[in-house]
């Protein structure tokens, strides 16, 4: 079953598209992050689908305004593509090769869930930065809260999927890494969600005997494709990263958690490690992003000019007075 939010004659509604794209609006919801939390897992959120379906039915969904499929409590967003990391950490760090810590863990970090948009909204340029890139990922989306769960049990934790692009601004993100911490700014302009979520059961027939979802992703910039790669070439299955997401703490429902970027031209940072140069060259106002995944839907957005920075000074180098 597909669950879109989305914005019609000025009202907000969530509603489950069918096959055709009509849309079967659920009676007085709004919000599809409560809907999951008060329905309790995946066969509540299935029986609430369902009975919309015996309503009228409501627009096309090409005639709406399609807003991200959810409001996320929180985004993890992992690096689960051992390709991605190979390029990527050229691009940006310098350095060749996968560091071994990689493989011990899947590492992740939190991004802005405050400023997440939807297929077709116009994405800024963050401010300050002149080298932006997408980035091609799934998300996992929790439909029940658990914590220290096992790979199994994680399973009956993850509601659906959703498409989601990682924007990046990478000279905003090497500069402020190179401190010791995650990215922050280069990272909190903003990621899309979308076009709608697919629940988890959708997409068991793409499971293969591992566990992985064998999906096959694209990434085109401006009507030219720039990137191919399958979702089953990720190192840990979307169980296993909710397994480690829970350990020592609680994923509740409304939680995202990002796949993280796929290989072979899921970025363009992963390229320019890979040619030594930046070609394709950075997104610029006026370049269109599509990310197309099979079974879950494709996301497409503008990129526009956004604002100038407010110059801050930089930090003081003061003498170490002790009370």
């Amino acid at each position: 079953m597909r669950f879109a939010s989305y914005e019609h004659h000025d009202r907000r509604r969530v509603a489950v598209v069918e096959q055709d794209g009509t849309l079967f609006p659920l009676p007085g919801v709004t919000s599809l992050t409560a809907l999951i939390r008060e329905t309790g897992g995946l066969s509540g959120l299935l029986a609430a689908g369902s009975a919309s379906l015996d309503l009228p039915g409501g627009p096309h969904v090409s005639r709406v305004r399609l807003l991200p499929p959810l409001q996320p409590t929180s985004v993890r967003d992992f690096v689960a593509f051992e390709e991605h990391v190979e390029g990527v950490r050229r691009a940006v760090d310098g350095v060749a090769g996968v560091p071994e810590q990689w493989y011990a863990a899947p590492t992740f970090y939190f991004t802005n869930p405050h400023s997440v948009h939807g297929t077709g909204d116009d994405i800024p340029m963050p401010p300050g930065s002149s080298v932006l890139d997408y980035e091609l990922e799934v998300g996992a989306v929790i439909g029940r809260a658990g914590h220290d769960l096992t790979p199994e049990q994680a399973r009956d934790h993850i509601v659906g999927y959703t498409v989601l692009n990682d924007w990046s601004a990478r000279d905003l993100q090497s500069a402020e890494m190179k401190v010791g911490l995650g990215p922050c700014k280069g990272k909190d302009t903003a990621t899309t969600l979308g076009p709608f979520l697919v629940t988890a059961d959708e997409l068991d027939a793409y499971r293969d005997a591992d566990g992985f979802l064998r999906l096959a992703l694209t990434a085109e910039v401006n009507g030219e494709t720039i990137g191919r790669d399958l979702l089953s070439n990720m190192s840990w299955t979307f169980e296993e990263l909710v397994a480690y997401a829970s350990r020592g703490t609680r994923v509740v429902p409304g939680d995202v958690l990002g796949s993280g970027t796929c290989g072979n031209g899921g970025c363009l940072a992963e390229l320019w490690g890979r040619r030594g140069k930046q070609s394709p060259p950075p997104l610029k106002p006026g370049d269109t992003v599509t990310l197309s995944v099979d079974g879950i839907g494709t996301v497409t957005n503008t990129v526009v000019a956004g604002e100038d920075p407010f110059p801050l000074p930089a930090g003081r180098r003061k003498g170490r007075e002790r009370p």
